[in-house]
């Protein structure tokens, strides 16, 4: 092995989220309780987005349980509530309320950080970025991860502005609409953090859950793992999740990008 090989980041991939109704019989086994859906999942990846807390934070023994189904080498990320991202009120408390219910996650090494997820509506401003950047002090001494679905926030003084506070940014793929992000390669901590949320056009605009209903292509695949590449050159680790949920779709391209990837 060469020392650039040995100096190249590492990648886990996994899902953005995994308890899905519609995963049973595409990945679940038939008739699977849902409270045993992680223990099947974590056979199969070492990594998962929890997202469910964007909506409603539960409480520390929730994740005390997940925690416990876990291998020790398994690594999480935690999505930020609402109120930070698009509420924007109300949300010191709420990212309080969430770092104590984390704490168990935090505790065992398996939580690798908050991905706070800002909405297309949210475009960049002097003002949003600072408030984006105030994030940091918010969720205190865990790392945290930035997505932005509008593509005004695609300029070096963003980047570096989210270096300096050290916040991660996350690469999107996602439709090619007006004002929508381009797929990139772009990492502004030493972990890359990618999520591919689907190319479904038609259904990206009030289409409910069925925006994420999309299958990518061997060749839309492939073209990642060149990002990628990149990316592991300049850090030490990179997550990649599959958001594109619908039917079990998630799961599916997650397992083929693996294999392209040639990752045992």
């Amino acid at each position: 092995m060469t020392e650039h090989a040995k100096n190249r980041g590492s990648i886990r991939i996994g899902t953005s989220g995994y308890s899905f109704g519609d995963w049973v019989g595409p990945f679940y086994p038939e008739k699977i309780a849902k409270g045993k859906m992680l223990d099947y999942y974590v056979k199969h990846f070492d990594t998962v987005e929890i997202n469910s807390t964007y909506y409603r934070i539960p409480h520390a023994a929730v994740f005390y349980q997940i925690e416990q189904k876990t291998p020790p080498n398994f690594e999480f990320i935690v999505k930020a509530h609402r109120s930070f991202t698009h509420d924007r009120m109300g949300h010191v408390q709420a990212a309080q309320q969430l770092y104590e219910a984390v704490d168990p996650l935090r505790r065992s090494g398996k939580l690798q950080g908050i991905l706070a997820q800002f909405p297309w509506s949210f475009k960049c401003s002097p003002s949003h970025l600072e408030y984006v950047r105030s994030g940091k002090e918010l969720f205190a001494d865990l790392p945290l991860f930035v997505e932005f679905r509008h593509n005004s926030w695609v300029r070096p003084e963003v980047f570096a502005g989210l270096q300096d506070k050290g916040i991660g940014y996350s690469c999107v793929d996602e439709p090619q609409l007006p004002g929508m992000i381009a797929p990139g390669e772009q990492a502004t901590t030493d972990t890359g953090y990618v999520r591919l949320h689907g190319r479904n056009a038609e259904k990206w605009w009030g289409g409910g859950g069925e925006r994420y209903d999309y299958s990518y292509t061997d060749q839309q695949l492939r073209e990642w793992t060149t990002r990628l590449e990149q990316m592991r050159n300049k850090t030490k680790k990179v997550f990649v999740f599959f958001n594109n949920c619908h039917q079990g779709q998630a799961v599916r391209d997650a397992r083929r990008f693996v294999e392209l990837l040639k990752i045992s």
